[in-house]
């Protein structure tokens, strides 16, 4: 069992910066996908960026690249999500999955382990 714990969520203005933690416990983390997704009020959850497990592959939705950066470091078995240049519309719950299968997807289903959440509001 994986258990994933967010942090660094909190309240921002537009155009400023975050940085979400995801720490995994329960079991080796140096295999396996990292994901996040984000979900808005009224809205499903979405995929947001992903890292495969060896760190050499990443994966963003189009709305959030060249502004997001995802990245792990297994020695910490932590996931980041280093979140710039924000705006009003990136307001959401922000989740941390995790694959065991190692793979990367936009599909919600398909990840094995989530995160409970952290919130991320960007006033304009």
């Amino acid at each position: 069992q994986v258990q994933l714990v967010e942090s660094g969520g909190g309240l921002v203005q537009a155009g400023g910066s975050l940085r979400l933690s995801c720490k995994a416990s329960g079991r080796a983390f140096s295999f396996g996908a990292m994901g996040w997704f984000r979900q808005a009020p009224g809205k499903e959850r979405a995929f947001v960026a992903g890292i495969r497990w060896s760190g050499d592959r990443t994966y963003y939705a189009d709305s959030v690249k060249g502004r997001f950066t995802v990245s792990r470091d297994n020695a910490k078995n932590t996931v980041y999500l280093q979140m710039n240049s924000l705006k009003p519309e990136d307001t959401a719950v922000y989740y941390c999955a995790a694959d065991q299968a190692g793979w990367v997807t936009s599909i919600v289903n398909e990840w094995d382990y989530w995160g409970q959440g952290t919130q991320v509001t960007v006033s304009s």
